[in-house]
């Protein structure tokens, strides 16, 4: 009944930019925390970026200054501009999204995940 959606990655060049997209659609009574994960090649996954229904945000160190995350409530979607991209960006980005069904508990979802791939 939820469903994830992501959309923008692709291919560039190192020093180019790409913004994700993410929305959650279906059966959704409110959006909470959202964010962005990725995972490149032979490593375990990790944090990119989040934001707080608050919408204060968190940066991991190797993006901070380079990413920007945020969102659009009445969308129920959250974004990823990614500027400065370098080779070590490269991965799988994924979405996760706590979304709530009903007002009692939300759950999160994950998106498909969406590939990214930066050259030199």
């Amino acid at each position: 009944q939820v469903q994830l959606v992501e959309s923008g990655g692709g291919l560039v060049q190192a020093g180019g930019s790409l913004r994700l997209s993410c929305a959650a659609s279906g059966s959704v009574f409110r959006v909470g925390d959202m964010g962005w994960y990725r995972q490149a090649p032979g490593k375990q996954r990790e944090t990119v970026a989040t934001i707080a229904t608050t919408a204060h945000t968190y940066y991991a160190d190797s993006v901070k200054g380079r990413f920007t995350i945020s969102r659009d409530n009445a969308k129920n979607t959250v974004y990823l501009q990614m500027n400065s991209l370098k080779v070590e960006d490269t991965g799988v980005y994924y979405c996760n999204v706590d979304v709530a069904t009903m007002p009692t508990i939300s759950y999160p979802f994950w998106g498909q995940g969406i590939q990214v791939t930066v050259s030199s």
